[in-house]
């Protein structure tokens, strides 16, 4: 009878107090962005000779100016990302941590993918990569010269383009169709897995204009369907917010950023980086305070939802000769904290759209921005995640 009684009197908390059970586990989509360079790139030993891939820059870092503090180095070491038991430890960390989505940069360069290795030999051999779902963000940008350190950051010789044409685009999308949209840790929202573009401007250009871009978009997303997918959730990454896009096709028309999204009908938005939109050569409690109105704003301009983005840090220096004197101070692990905290709420203010938020990065280490332990810190940043975000339990 005492044991009944027992069960009985423990069911009836549960009850009286799930609501505040189901808000206190209301689960959150971390999503933090990869930049696969750290393993040998065979397509880029021009840049990175020593087959560490950027590693390289990482190493060979120092100082600009007296004083400059530059970002932490690996705790982790020197570590071959495209190695599926490397991955599988850092799906666990991120796991465990409160990080539960993986946003691949991801390239496409004379009509084939670049830097894929981290992907498909590391993550997608992972044994444990259902801890952690992914999805891609198409890096379209041009590649210059200046990806070696050796040249200047600000030529203008291009490398590799990254616009495509319509039929570039076509080998692309069932590339990535065929390869990555159907698996099992693939990340959806509405059930539809979700493809960003980085640059929506080369994107646009590519295609011809709006209208070309649209055709192509709309294409994507029927040939998704016919592989036996409910279609594709389309997210643009936004750079800015004043800049236009060319309107229709070859003509001289200019379109409004806000309305070319609308007419190519992408189904939410978000950042990939505070540099992109906002003056980052502040300390981070300014930059996150300036993030905080942007969203206000975007909130009202568009119809889509925003998911909310934080940074945890800005110094590009590893990459150059010369100084880049935008740094963002005082990020460390209390500061991004912080802002998670104001992007959760953010996530909490909207209940009619999925909380999600994106994170900048999981390890760009040659910009200042970075979730992996470092020797600065120890695991700080990725324990800031979790204060905010806790791993949902089973």
């Amino acid at each position: 009878m005492k044991t009944w009684l027992k069960l009985f009197c423990v069911a009836a908390a549960w009850c009286s107090g799930a609501t505040t059970f189901a808000a206190e586990t209301k689960a959150y989509d971390v999503a933090a962005y990869i930049w696969p360079s750290y393993s040998d790139c065979p397509e880029l030993r021009w840049a990175w000779p020593e087959r560490m891939g950027e590693w390289e820059r990482v190493r060979q870092a120092q100082p600009k100016f007296p004083g400059h503090k530059l970002p932490g180095l690996p705790l982790w070491g020197y570590v071959n990302e495209a190695d599926r038991y490397v991955m599988e430890m850092q799906i666990n960390a991120a796991a465990d941590h409160g990080v539960n989505v993986f946003i691949y940069d991801w390239y496409w360069y004379d009509d084939r993918p670049f830097l894929e290795n981290c992907l498909t030999n590391g993550y997608l051999k992972a044994r444990n990569n259902d801890r952690v779902k992914f999805y891609l963000m198409w890096a379209n940008h041009d590649v210059k010269y200046g990806w070696d350190v050796r040249n200047a950051w600000d030529s203008d010789t291009v490398l590799y383009q990254g616009a495509v044409s319509r039929a570039g685009f076509e080998k692309l999308a069932h590339h990535v169709i065929q390869r990555y949209l159907g698996q099992p840790s693939y990340y959806k929202l509405d059930d539809k897995p979700v493809f960003a573009i980085y640059d929506l401007n080369r994107f646009v250009q590519g295609l011809g204009g709006v209208e070309g871009a649209a055709a192509a978009l709309a294409w994507f997303r029927a040939e998704a369907v016919k592989a036996g997918l409910n279609g594709v959730h389309l997210q643009c990454i936004l750079r800015g917010n004043t800049y236009n896009l060319s309107g229709f096709d070859d003509s001289k028309t200019t379109l409004p950023q806000a309305e070319a999204i609308k007419r190519l009908k992408f189904d939410s938005i978000t950042h990939y980086q505070f540099c992109h939109f906002l003056n980052v050569k502040n300390p981070m409690a300014q930059v996150v305070a300036d993030a905080e109105a942007e969203w206000a704003k975007l909130a009202a301009t568009y119809d889509i939802p925003y998911y909310p983005h934080i940074s945890v840090g800005w110094d590009s220096n590893a990459r150059f000769k010369e100084l880049k004197p935008a740094i963002m101070t005082d990020n460390d692990p209390a500061q991004l904290a912080a802002a998670l905290k104001k992007a959760k709420a953010y996530a909490d203010s909207k209940p009619n759209q999925h909380p999600l938020i994106t994170i900048n990065a999981w390890n760009e280490w040659t910009e200042g921005s970075y979730l992996e332990p470092c020797t600065r810190y120890g695991y700080g940043y990725l324990e800031a995640v979790r204060s905010v975000f806790p791993p949902k339990k089973p």
